[in-house]
């Protein structure tokens, strides 16, 4: 079937005339044809690859296993000069079977005596590999392969191997946690028993019959304990004491024989859970929960410290040490009274800021400096955040507080470039100390400092104001009184409008009296980059500059007179289309800066109705809109 269009004038009831002619050959034909082609020759090669897509057959062992086999049998007649080869995904040789004999000269160190396979393999065709005392370090894709003596390929398979490691899982600020180790094995008295954390350090050492803390990394001194007659139990497992989050990790318990020779290994992992404590700004203070129910002797020392090793809080001697804590939290923090008799070592801290979010840890020694508790709190400080759209008049930055403010006190806002939004001082505002980009654009409550409201006024807030906004006060010495935060985020302004429409405006109203010798400018964004940008409109010395914008946007926008005066910089666009979608920007600059910014979204909606009119071989796309304005007649 071929389809011939012949061109019509544009107003008639039709546009298109359709001819139907046959062909000798149907052109369906021809696809169904080639389609049956490439499913024979793409099932030919399915199953001629199939074995790359079939599953890995997967074995898991829990960790602690005497043994696992990785399995592979076979039916096929292997030659007797046939060399079997194992291999894991690393290319390290696991086990190697060559001239009627094992070859462990060839095999990797990490597996010498750890593999066996049966005897008379090439006869049964069971090649099954068994892999001792597995570990999750042995997680790993193994290849079996079976080589003749020319070096061919006579068979290949695939196991993957999957040890499970056992999970142990406390919180934060336990006493003890016990790392199990249990075994049915026969084990010899004169076996060695050695506990490693994921760091390869000695956590515990238990040889020739008792404990070996000389060889114990330091750490772990007067930490670790293991039971008794555990040789002849098989119970081999850890108790370590006050554990903390930073010990969270694999530790392993290897048995060795008189010879070296391993007899058991297994890992366990352990995890903590920490409690978190979440809130916004806003609130007075917080806690930041520790509880024990050990004995705390009288001259017990309590530390409160965060990660990056800041002392917040100091308790000794039976009473607080302000002097030893760190200067940002002077004032800000305090403990519960008789906190050694009750156990409650909760801390209080006051006027938290997203400047408090981190890990806290609170360690209790005694008097020879042996920690008696240790737990860790994850503090997180959220900043209240302020979501409007654009074009509202103003927008209001939340900052109330009780606390009773000196009348000489300081307020300044701030953005998050340390640029001044605004500056309260000596009971006045100071709009000469704040940057001329909020100049005009800031207002904050009379009596603030009576009141306790420190709410900022931000007016026409656009996207070019979103930012993170912090309200300082300050003593008259410089002393931080006060701090906090608000995050500021304004919508980009959306504009839709039709195809056809005569014209859209691109709003943007903004403080009156711009200073007289801003410049005025609306681009769009055109390609990837910043040079891709096309001048839709420029404003400057007065006047517009038409020679300045893209040739796309000549004659078409129009800027308000009196701009700077009013504040109202919207555009209009005439005769908008779809190409003219996108995201345009304004920005006025005044002695080289940026004073004000602003983006606005365009989508101009077309029909999405297209008609094809052909001509000989030329093919023309018309959208609907396009031929109602070329025809004056009704559309059709």
């Amino acid at each position: 079937m071929q389809i011939r269009g012949q061109y019509s004038r544009l107003g008639q009831r039709s546009c298109c005339s359709l001819y139907f002619s046959t062909e000798p050959f149907p052109s369906w034909a021809k696809a169904l044809l080639v389609l049956v082609v490439l499913l024979v020759v793409s099932g030919g090669l399915l199953f001629h690859f199939r074995h790359y897509f079939m599953s890995v057959p997967q074995v898991e062992v829990d960790s602690g296993v005497e043994s696992v086999q990785l399995p592979f049998n076979t039916t096929l007649h292997l030659p007797e000069d046939a060399k079997v080869e194992w291999m894991d995904s690393g290319y390290d040789k696991v086990h190697v079977y060559e001239n009627g004999s094992d070859q462990p000269e060839e095999q990797h160190q990490a597996y010498r005596d750890r593999t066996k396979m049966n005897e008379d393999l090439l006869k049964t065709g069971d090649l099954s590999l068994t892999l001792k005392y597995p570990t999750d370090g042995d997680n790993k894709t193994y290849t079996c392969t079976v080589y003749s003596r020319e070096g061919n390929i006579l068979l290949k398979r695939k196991v993957e191997l999957k040890v499970r490691v056992p999970q142990v899982e406390v919180d934060s600020g336990v006493d003890s946690v016990q790392l199990p180790c249990k075994t049915t094995l026969h084990l010899p008295e004169d076996a060695k028993v050695e506990w490693k954390d994921s760091n390869f350090e000695k956590v515990h050492v238990y040889k020739n019959g008792s404990d070996q803390p000389e060889e114990q990394h330091q750490v772990y001194r007067d930490r670790t304990k293991m039971n008794e007659d555990l040789l002849k139990t098989g119970d081999l497992s850890l108790t370590l004491k006050h554990p903390t989050e930073r010990e969270a990790g694999k530790y392993t318990c290897t048995i060795y024989s008189r010879e070296r020779k391993i007899l058991l290994k297994k890992r366990v992992e352990l995890q903590f859970r920490v409690p978190q404590v979440e809130v916004v700004t806003e609130v007075k203070s917080i806690q930041l929960p520790c509880k024990t129910t050990i004995h705390l002797p009288r001259d017990t020392k309590v530390e409160w410290m965060v990660k990056s090793s800041k002392k917040v809080h100091v308790y000794q001697n039976g009473s607080d040490w302000p002097e030893d804590q760190d200067q940002s939290y002077r004032g800000r923090t305090e403990l519960r009274r008789n906190l050694l008799k009750t156990g409650d070592l909760s801390l209080t801290l006051k006027y938290p800021t997203d400047w408090d979010t981190d890990t806290y840890t609170c360690t209790a020694y005694n008097n020879r400096k042996k920690i008696l508790i240790k737990k860790e709190v994850v503090l997180k400080v959220k900043v209240p955040q302020v979501e409007v759209d654009s074009g509202v008049e103003s927008v209001q930055l939340p900052f109330n507080t009780t606390l009773h403010l000196p009348e000489d006190a300081k307020v300044e806002w701030k953005d998050k470039y340390d640029t001044k939004v605004h500056v309260y001082e000596n009971g006045s505002d100071q709009p000469e100390e704040q940057d001329q980009v909020y100049r005009d654009q800031t207002k904050m409550n009379e009596d603030l400092l009576k009141t306790g409201d420190l709410s900022l006024t931000l007016k026409y807030p656009t996207d070019g104001d979103n930012s993170t906004y912090t309200c300082t006060v300050y003593s008259r010495e410089g002393n931080i009184l006060l701090k906090r935060k608000v995050e500021l985020k304004v919508r980009v302004c959306q504009v839709e409008v039709e195809e056809g429409a005569e014209s859209v405006q691109l709003p943007f109203k903004t403080t009156q009296n711009l200073p007289e010798d801003a410049e005025v400018e609306w681009w769009d964004k055109f390609g990837r980059y910043y040079y891709d940008n096309r001048k839709v409109h420029v404003y400057e010395n007065g006047s517009d500059q038409p020679e300045e914008q893209h040739q796309v946007y000549r004659d078409r926008t129009k800027m308000n007179e009196d701009l700077l005066k009013t504040g109202d910089l919207s555009l209009t666009l005439k005769h908008p289309t779809e190409r003219d979608s996108g995201r345009y920007r304004c920005g006025v600059v005044s002695k080289n800066v940026l004073i004000r910014y602003k983006s606005v979204q365009l989508k101009v909606k077309g029909l999405f109705i297209y008609l094809i009119i052909t001509s000989g071989k030329e093919v023309m796309f018309f959208s609907y809109y396009t031929v109602c304005k070329l025809n004056s007649s009704k559309c059709f």
